[in-house]
């Protein structure tokens, strides 16, 4: 029989929820939060309480969506085998909301709850795809949060090799782009305005780090500084060029590391995800670093990459398969690390 499930994502700014019958995606459907535009940043108070008048209409929206034959929320709701939430890492109040959601549904219904980690969930985003990677396989994860190398030899088996030890990938394009005086969130902005740019015009601090880990916080300084020394208006003058001189450096930072597990582990097949994984460079220079290499390379669909709940659906759906169930008690948790 088919294995229905609803699953929920709350884990920062936007208020997702997905159905999922086996694996495949029925309906996906994400609320965005504006209000932390004007704060150039997420706001955590103003998102936990977003996340509360959203919840409702979203998971409404996404049951109509994967059910149009079906008249009234209730029948909807008997279609369910199983409620799914984004269990950590987070914004802990946002993870709240969509947890405290998702039990009490769960409990009502008389249905297993399944509780998820938020980056296994962006990995396995490259499953639900008929183009999927093959186990194992290496995934760069990059977020506003997270910058990982993960190892997927199964999906219930992930191992992070290598991570940021100070700024996430999208930290330094938000970061910068705050530099450049533009509006949060910067990182879109900063693809945007680099399609038209040179991305060799500047040279800025490539960080050498050892192993496979990550850092971005020297790359700010980096363009703080030589900012700094500039003429007034040099910045608009060289908007396009300076956004993708950064943006260049990011990504072939990114790529440099991945390029290295690949050679150390023997793996061939490789993936991105996560927010940052939209960038259009990234998935431009991922595409010739395969062909260099002979990689096989996977990319997630745009609608994926950020956070959603169909990722969350995917993750649970193996779950599901394996038995793995969680009680009334689970609770979510701020960080909680991967595998």
């Amino acid at each position: 029989m088919p294995v229905t499930i609803l699953a929920i994502e709350s884990s920062c700014d936007e208020t997702s929820a997905s159905v999922c019958v086996d694996g495949a995606i029925l309906s996906n459907f994400i609320a965005n939060q504006t209000v932390h535009e004007t704060f150039g940043g997420v706001v955590p108070e103003l998102a936990s309480r977003a996340h509360m008048q959203n919840i409702v209409p979203v998971v409404d929206t996404a049951l109509q969506k994967a059910f149009p034959e079906i008249t009234t929320s209730a029948e909807r709701l008997q279609k369910l085998d199983a409620i799914a939430f984004t269990q950590a890492p987070g914004l802990i109040g946002s993870l709240l909301v969509g947890a405290q959601f998702a039990k009490s549904l769960a409990l009502s219904l008389q249905k297993p709850l399944i509780a998820v980690h938020h980056m296994q969930a962006h990995v396995l985003a490259n499953l639900i795809p008929e183009h999927r990677p093959s186990f194992p396989f290496l995934c760069l994860t990059v977020s506003g949060g997270h910058t990982q190398i993960v190892l997927a030899s199964s999906p219930t088996n992930l191992k992070i090799i290598g991570e940021t030890i100070d700024d996430a990938a999208g930290e330094a394009f938000d970061k910068s782009a705050k530099l450049l005086g533009l509006p949060y969130p910067g990182g879109p902005l900063i693809d945007k305005y680099a399609k038209s740019g040179n991305p060799l015009a500047f040279k800025f601090a490539e960080p050498q780090i050892p192993e496979l880990n990550f850092s971005f916080s020297g790359l700010k300084t980096s363009i703080l500084y030589f900012l700094q020394k500039q003429e007034p208006g040099f910045i608009e003058a060289n908007l396009n060029d300076l956004c993708a001189s950064i943006q260049e450096t990011i990504i072939r930072t990114l790529l440099y590391q991945l390029e290295k597990a690949a050679n150390i582990s023997g793996i061939k097949e490789i993936a991105i995800a996560g927010g940052v994984s939209a960038n259009r460079r990234l998935r431009t220079l991922l595409q010739e670093k395969a062909k260099e290499n002979h990689w096989n390379a996977y990319v997630p669909d745009i609608a994926l990459c950020t956070d959603n709940a169909g990722m969350i659906g995917i993750v649970a759906h193996y779950k599901y398969e394996n038995g793995e169930f969680s009680t009334q008690d689970v609770s979510p948790s701020a960080r909680f690390p991967l595998g």
